[in-house]
């Protein structure tokens, strides 16, 4: 399945335990409690995204804030920086294989929304390549007269020259799918194509596509926004004679298909998403649904000479054995079928470390690992009688490593590897020998000589050692002035991994700032057990670990509370939400990016139902009585002092609702609690769809927190 399709961002699935059950007395009790507290929220009416009063605020709010920020006598010099990095030639030119060519999505001052270009490896070796354009955005929005933003080009291999290109609106969720030919360079003509929907489509042959997306009716989306009917689709029918396969129930997060591809053999599967971290997978062929016998957390990883491989995200028991938390399994898919299946361990984390990648060339199996929060990669080669040969392959154990483009038709692939203060280098890797040749690195675009990085490590409130990076100057003063901007997230297993930016660097280290990345718990550094520790009723465990990384960088003297800035987007955004209102004292700026605020109302907005896997189910009354602890739209105080906050969000998110960022700022100001809104009117989740409004946007947070924190 695209774990695009139903996630907050890129993550995995994981277990979340069971929903809580209460009687049906209390479920009524609570439903309307709820809906009591829903009618007497006064600022409801600005849920209404496109409203024209709603907008009208919109628009208010944007220019209050565009001129407080701009006021800021070097915010000219911000934009023109993040402007010169952003359409810099120099940047990695980032490829994936299909066929004979390299192919490459750009954006640049000239093709604004971007253009899918091509290239050989000869060519791509070279200092300035000669590129061919295949697909121009810019060209197809203004003849469609739609704002279109690229979001995925998924085709048919081997020969991959038939494939279906998304196209958002605005840069929303939901997408347009249209099919194209690389060879023609054109869109087919009665060709596959859905209209906007959050729609997933996999092809199975070159006639024959998998499909999951809003049918309508009885057959249309779950609960959470996304489809819950997969279905076969025959080239040259009209959508509605699609081959009914599976139908997930309207509770489940999603339906969704998938096609594994060895080189030798394919499996077909069909997975219902029951929750943001369970799931019933099926094998489909002859027509026949049979499902896997399979841990419902486990998070299928690939298939790689006829095993599936799989990562446990909880301990499993066999009559032979118990596999730990973490490890990675595999077995033939006609034993996962059976009744005990036989599997067979790869490899698993201590407790250090964590599985941040498993991927799959032709003869060998990769996994990239994290060691406390720095990467490692490992290759397993097949011996016999399920023995394996590991080998590391050599690089800098201190920066992040990303593989790129790894296939199962070949043993060479890319590696991109940077650091916070070493720029990018793209890596060509030839398996085989693993002999390591850099094909193309980022020149350094800021003074990163001049600072240095350190990991320091917080106790958390119930004694846990919580990991955070620090990059700052090398001669800092300890005195507690320094500007610090904390970034955090702590929540669906995402792992912050050290990364160079060249935006941070030159408009907050060159300015004077501290750059500091949090490991807390929710996140996956430390692997299923670091997330599951900050699941649905221990959500507090992220905030005191936050909490302990800030104070602790105070106690270091390294900043102190007038000088600290947070930041956080999305659930990093509720991150944000709750630091405000938990401990509004400990910080003097705070950016909240598109943001889950209203945890009350979370679940029925947009794709929030999906979420309850994270958070709990704000109508179970026990999950509410806890959930209300900390939400921050519900624990503003008009009794307390707070930060003058900053928060951002964009019209056309249609992942996590501008209302929740909307409403929070609307509550504040009734308070009388000043505090500053942006909302880009395109972008979705990501907040910006172009160079130009992503140069505006940060350049805006930057001049915020200099102004506060400076």
């Amino acid at each position: 399945m695209n774990k695009a399709l139903v996630s907050l961002c890129v993550l995995s699935a994981i277990t979340a335990g069971q929903a809580l059950a209460e009687p049906a007395s209390e479920q009524k009790a609570s439903a309307k409690n709820a809906k009591t507290a829903v009618q007497a929220d006064k600022f409801l009416w600005l849920e209404e995204v496109e409203g024209t009063k709603p907008l009208a605020w919109v628009k208010d709010k944007n220019a209050h804030s565009a001129t407080s920020i701009k006021s800021y006598p070097g915010f000219d010099t911000l934009v023109n920086n993040s402007l010169a990095i952003l359409n810099s030639k120099d940047r990695i030119p980032y490829a994936e294989r299909k066929g004979e060519y390299l192919y490459n999505f750009w954006k640049d001052e000239t093709h604004v929304r971007g253009i899918y270009r091509r290239t050989s490896l000869a060519e791509y070796v070279k200092d300035e390549p000669k590129w061919e354009t295949v697909l121009d955005i810019d060209a197809i929005a203004k003849a469609d007269d739609v704002s279109w933003v690229y979001k995925d080009i998924n085709c048919l291999a081997p020969k991959n020259d038939l494939c279906l290109v998304s196209l958002s609106r605005g840069g929303a969720d939901a997408v347009e799918v249209r099919e194209f030919n690389l060879t023609t360079k054109s869109f087919v003509k009665q060709g596959y194509r859905l209209p906007e929907a959050k729609s997933d489509l996999t092809w199975l042959t070159q006639d024959q596509v998998l499909v999951a997306t809003d049918f309508g009716g009885e057959q249309g989306m779950t609960d959470s926004g996304y489809p819950s009917v997969v279905k076969l689709w025959q080239r040259g029918d009209s959508l509605d004679k699609a081959k009914f396969i599976y139908q997930a129930d309207k509770s489940s997060v999603a339906a969704a298909a998938q096609v594994l591809d060895d080189g030798q053999s394919k499996v077909v599967l069909i997975g219902d998403y029951l929750t943001f971290y369970t799931n019933k997978v099926f094998v489909y062929a002859d027509d026949k649904l049979t499902k896997l016998n399979i841990p419902q957390d486990a998070d299928i990883k690939g298939y790689f000479k006829g095993n599936i491989y799989i990562e446990l995200k909880s301990v499993l028991n066999t009559d032979k054995q118990q596999f730990v938390q973490g490890a990675v399994l595999y077995a033939p898919v006609d034993s996962l079928m059976s009744d005990k299946p036989e599997y067979q361990q790869l490899t698993a984390p201590d407790a250090h470390s964590s599985i941040a990648q498993v991927a799959f060339s032709k003869n060998a199996v990769y996994v990239n690992l994290l060691e406390d929060v720095k990467s490692k990669l490992v290759r397993f080669e097949p011996k016999d009688d399920n023995n394996w040969t590991q080998t590391t392959v050599p690089f800098d154990a201190n920066g992040s490593l990303t593989l790129f483009d790894i296939q199962q038709d070949s043993d060479d692939f890319f590696v991109d590897y940077n650091s916070f203060l070493e720029p990018s280098s793209f890596y060509q890797v030839k398996g085989a020998a693993l002999a390591i040749n850099k094909l193309k690195s980022l020149p350094q675009q800021f003074a990163a000589d001049k600072f240095v990085t350190k990991q320091y490590f917080a106790t958390s409130k119930d004694g846990t050692k919580v990991p955070y990076f620090v990059v700052m100057d090398k001669n800092l003063k300890f005195n507690g002035k320094n500007p610090t901007l904390l970034y955090g997230y702590g929540g669906f297993e995402v792992s912050l991994k050290p990364k160079y930016s060249a935006d941070m660097g030159k408009n907050w280290l060159e300015q004077g700032g501290v750059y500091v990345l949090s490991n807390i718990r929710g996140g996956g550094e430390y692997g299923p057990a670091w997330h599951q520790a900050a699941l649905k009723h221990n959500r507090h465990k992220a905030y005191e670990d936050f909490e302990a990384v800030a104070e602790d960088l105070i106690s270091r003297k390294i900043t102190s509370s007038p000088h600290l800035g947070i930041q956080g987007g999305s659930n990093g955004g509720l991150l944000m939400g709750a630091a405000l209102t938990r401990r509004p004292e400990l910080y003097n700026a705070v950016v909240c990016q598109v943001p889950l605020l209203d945890m009350q109302r979370f679940s029925q907005l947009l794709a929030g139902a999906s979420w309850m896997g994270e958070y709990g189910n704000p109508e179970v009354a026990e999950d509410w009585a806890y959930i209300k602890t900390y939400s921050p739209y519900h624990n503003l105080d008009k009794a307390k002092q707070y930060p003058k906050a900053f928060f951002t969000t964009s019209t056309r998110d249609d992942r996590v609702h501008p209302a929740h960022a909307r409403k929070m700022v609307a509550k504040m100001e009734s308070m009388g609690i000043d505090v500053l809104y942006y909302e880009n009117m395109e972008g979705g989740h990501s907040g910006t769809a172009d160079n130009q409004q992503k140069a505006e946007l940060t350049s805006l947070v930057y001049a915020y927190l200099l102004q506060q924190l400076k």
